[in-house]
């Protein structure tokens, strides 16, 4: 069964219009309590980013699950990983995360995670989405649900997030600058880097509902870098607005993304015999992730784009490192989904163990120039064209084994991405130029 209203991520859009309404996350959340409840019971938790619809939507959501006979939990705002970690942990049969991610305070979504702190299996979207085409009801009123909230989930999430680092090290002697964009992580990030030691100067840590990843976080570092460099501090940690994305910056200012620390991390880990498998990127993973894994002998593979394919992938191959150049970084063998402070704290154990900068860890890798376009109004078919066809052979051919092309349909907007890797970025952006006016003068 196609699903209508899940995308890649939850359900995501602008406040106020269908589906990110009162009236449409009230049925949703009744029809999720159906799914999930047991006879007349089951707890779900509820946790949402600093958004200002945040509050809009918690109480539509509770109001539908107890409409289903299910209790809640209310977190309050709380990074994405965190609601996946405590579902898990306080054996709930869901949770449910109110949070436009990387969005700006206009938009707004709902993502869920089942009760083992994963993504929701396509069947249980799918089941969810039927309920919500028929009429809602209402169980009796001695079965309602009833909410509640959880005074400690900060403290419960931070203890968890430090027990990811080795006890025998330490941060101790380290400058943090952490940025976490007005958002979820707005309480636990800078707690976390305390707490073991670290000296923290914090940005992006007064939300107010509506600065959310606005000119901060893990889109937009540069703010982060000046601030690495003016304050002499060891490196910078960058997050989104719900905590599940991480960009970090050196001590010089330099941006350095999910590739590259993905790249750190299995690096260290296959130092220490550790590394469990190979590593799982995406289309869009930069080829020089790709040669500097295979200059180490660690198998690499692409999924789709977006995490959840990344996460199916290391799932189905039974390994446990995997992620994408926005940030998204997944450390199976410490948590089931996407967490940008325990990522960045895998960086910083390699960092600490080897006693070496962030910068000497990431120059292993030569990172190719990446050009992408956005083309628009593209006609149906074009990318099976003959005149697209050959275009995208003649690019290839005049990379050779130095470059890459892709061409794919945006999941999020109504566009098609054009990108070209290769070793030049002015051979890299002409071919991209090239080829995206090949693409957009298809005939209609």
């Amino acid at each position: 069964m196609a699903v209508k209203y899940f995308g890649t991520d939850g359900i995501r859009g602008p406040v106020g219009t269908y589906p990110i309404t009162a009236e449409f996350v009230l049925k949703l959340g009744w029809a999720a309590g159906v799914v999930f409840s047991e006879a007349q019971g089951g707890t779900i938790l509820i946790g949402k980013d600093t958004r200002i619809s945040g509050y809009l939507f918690e109480s539509a959501l509770e109001a539908g699950l107890a409409s289903a006979g299910v209790n809640t939990v209310m977190l309050g705002p709380m990074p994405t990983p965190a609601v996946a970690y405590l579902t898990r942990a306080v054996s709930a049969q869901a949770g449910i995360v109110i949070s436009a991610s990387h969005n700006p305070y206009a938009d707004n979504g709902i993502k869920f995670f089942s009760g083992d702190g994963r993504k929701l299996p396509d069947s249980v979207e799918a089941e969810i989405e039927r309920l919500i085409d028929v009429p809602m009801t209402t169980v009796a009123s001695q079965y309602l649900g009833k909410a509640e909230r959880m005074t400690d989930a900060v403290g419960r999430y931070v203890e968890f997030c430090k027990n990811t680092f080795p006890k025998s090290l330490s941060l101790k002697g380290f400058k943090l600058v952490v940025d976490c964009a007005h958002g979820a992580t707005y309480k636990v990030a800078p707690s976390v880097f305390r707490e073991l030691g670290a000296t923290v100067i914090t940005m992006g840590c007064s939300p107010d509902g509506l600065n959310i990843n606005e000119g901060v976080g893990a889109t937009d570092p540069a703010a982060l870098a000046e601030r690495v460099v003016l304050e002499g501090a060891d490196l910078g940690i960058a997050l989104d607005g719900d905590g599940d994305r991480l960009v970090m910056v050196d001590d010089s200012g330099v941006v350095v993304d999910g590739d590259e620390l993905l790249l750190v991390i299995a690096l260290y880990r296959q130092s220490k015999a550790e590394l469990k498998g190979g590593v799982v990127g995406t289309l869009m993973s930069n080829l020089g992730l790709e040669v500097a894994l295979r200059d180490h002998n660690i198998d690499f593979v692409r999924s789709a784009v977006g995490d959840r394919h990344v996460l199916s992938d290391l799932i189905k191959r039974d390994w446990a490192l995997g992620g994408e150049g926005s940030g998204h970084i997944l450390c199976l063998d410490q948590t089931t989904t996407g967490d940008g402070v325990v990522s960045a704290l895998q960086v910083l154990v390699a960092i600490v163990d080897s006693g070496r900068t962030l910068r000497q860890l990431v120059n292993v890798m030569d990172k190719y120039p990446q050009t992408m376009i956005n083309v628009k109004d593209v006609a149906p078919g074009a990318m099976e064209s003959d005149d697209v066809v050959n275009a995208v052979a003649e690019v290839e051919q005049t990379l050779g084994s130095e470059g890459r092309v892709l061409l794919r349909p945006s999941g999020t907007e109504p566009v098609l991405r054009v990108m070209v890797e290769g070793r030049h970025a002015e051979q890299v952006q002409r071919l991209a130029e090239d080829l995206a006016n090949v693409v957009g003068s298809v005939p209609h």
